[in-house]
């Protein structure tokens, strides 16, 4: 079955308290642009990721906020920042990387927080039955293209509110030359 694709670049989620922190107190994310998932979308305020070795700036806070903060980078940018985050789920942040995010109006030190995110794709309860994945965790999904391949360990995120489509970060993405709202196949 085809999936549409979503690359997913380096962002960073906040709860209310850090939001405040970096922004100001009583300050409140403005829409950039929707998100294909619901009630998601990309701000119009971005902050600087850093660590003792390097820095990034320019990255995206996605909205609304959350119960936690989290920052999703790639293994480059990981490299880059001289971090080893784990691969793992949205939320699952025990054990994952140090880092500090700066805003305009203050900082935010995270002793942990910072993850490479996990190959997933969004799924409603329903089309996990329609399509036969009962039971299943984790899927292989064929990319087309010119540097096309299988890749492996996609995870099926349920949830009442999704949009059908396999989030990949910008390095799988690159490394088989696939873009927003390109194709590929469960197997």
């Amino acid at each position: 079955m085809k999936v549409s694709i979503g690359v997913s670049n380096r962002h960073v989620h906040l709860t209310l308290e850090h939001l405040h922190t970096l922004f100001g107190e009583n300050f409140e994310l403005i829409k950039k642009n929707e998100l294909m998932q619901p009630n998601m979308y990309a701000s119009t305020s971005v902050v600087t990721i850093k660590t003792d070795k390097a820095m990034i700036d320019n990255v995206r806070v996605l909205g609304p906020v959350r119960s936690y903060t989290q920052v999703e980078i790639s293994k480059t940018d990981a490299y880059k920042l001289g971090l080893n985050p784990p691969i793992r789920n949205s939320g699952d942040l025990d054990g994952s990387s140090k880092i500090t995010i700066i805003g305009p109006n203050g900082e935010v030190n995270l002793n942990e927080g910072c993850i490479i995110a996990t190959r997933h794709i969004h799924i409603l309860p329903s089309q996990v039955k329609a399509y036969g994945l009962e039971g299943i965790d984790k899927v292989n999904v064929k990319l087309n293209g010119e540097k096309g391949g299988i890749i492996t360990n996609v995870y099926l995120k349920v949830s009442d509110e999704a949009y059908f489509e396999l989030h990949l970060d910008t390095d799988d993405a690159n490394a088989h030359l696939v873009k927003n709202g390109d194709i590929g196949e469960i197997l």
